[in-house]
This record gives C-alpha cells, structure tokens and sequence, in this order.
C-alpha cells in the first residue's frame, strides 16, 4: 500500500526530489520548446506577450504534485524550486532567476492548502483551484515587474493576467487534479 506521509521523513525528502526533478526536465525539454515555438510564430502578429501566459499553468505544476505525494506545508514550495534549479542547470533560458521564480510560484500554490494540514491531506477542488490561482499571481506578478509587462497597453496587460488565471486554472488547476484523481485510483493512497 502506498503511504502520503503528513510529516517531513527521508521517503517524503525523496517523493518530492523526484517529483522537483522529473518537472525541472519536463520544463526544460518540453514546455520551453514549445513555448520558445510558439512565441516564435506569434510575435510578428504582436501576440507574442500572450505566450508568457497563455502557457504559463504547465510551470506550475509540480508544487500541487508535491502536495499530493507528501501532504505538508512546504511540499509545494520545494517541489517547485528543485523543478526550477533542475531547468535552471539543465540550461533553462531564463537563468537563475528561475529558482526565484520556482519559489514564489511554490509559494503561491500551498495558499490554496495552507494553513489547514485537512487540506493538504484531502487535496479537494477548491484547494487545487485555488492553489493554482495563487501560483498564476506568483508567476505574473514578479514577471510584471521584471520582464516590463507595466509598458504594454492595458487591454494586452487585462488579457495576459486573464490568460495566465485561465492557464493556471487549467493546467495546475484541473489538469492536476485530474492526475491526483487517477493516482488514487491506482494507488489507494493511505495518508500517515
């Protein structure tokens, strides 16, 4: 039987290693590629800004994994942070801001668990949802600052923000949940 450990031991340590690394070369081999394609075919019809976020859920995604495999506060945040020190050094484009990134994006998912240990445990809809909105404001937020979103016009901001939320809600949101549903379909998890 497979166990969820609630509480930090060295099986938790690995689950969430593995679920860090796994992530950091999903982003770094798939997602930038594609996101690298895609930005490249829709920058000359000026929609180029809208990639950074129409994309920007499939980032978010081992933090809500962590919580699902090892149902504590903090799951999240290293989860997320080894994925992106792992596409950091596997020569992810965006450099050591990266880690910066992972953290806060981290971060923002346990909002939807935190501080309740029930929810990270039960890992609902709600807790999902709203994890992965808060991962969306983690992401967009830092990026506004660094990357000069504030210069674009508004209504490109309004849909970048819209998009970000709607990526973020399908992909780390739903997505997710999905994935954490057929897991315990296939595992009949026990939570210790």
């Amino acid at each position: 039987m497979f166990k969820r450990y609630t509480h930090w031991n060295l099986a938790s340590v690995i689950r969430v290693a593995l679920v860090g690394i796994l992530f950091g070369v999903i982003y770094m081999l798939l997602i930038n590629t594609v996101y690298n394609s895609v930005k490249l075919l829709l920058t000359p019809f000026g929609i180029g800004p809208l990639v950074d976020t129409i994309l920007s859920g499939l980032w978010y995604m081992a933090g809500p994994i962590a919580i699902y495999l090892v149902p504590t506060i903090g799951s999240a945040v290293v989860g997320e942070t080894i994925a992106s020190m792992v596409e950091m050094f596997l020569g992810g484009q965006w450099g050591a801001l990266t880690i910066m990134e992972g953290l806060i994006q981290g971060a923002g998912n346990e909002l939807g668990f935190f501080p309740k240990k029930s929810r990270y445990e039960r890992c609902s809809w709600g807790s999902v949802l709203l994890g992965s909105f808060g991962a969306h404001l983690g992401g967009f937020i830092p990026s506004y600052f660094i990357y000069g979103w504030n210069h674009f016009s508004v209504s490109l901001q309004m849909a970048m923000f819209i998009t970000g939320a709607l990526s973020s809600l399908v992909f780390d949101g739903v997505l997710v949940k999905l994935i954490m549903n057929l897991l315990d379909r296939a595992l009949s998890p026990e939570v210790r």
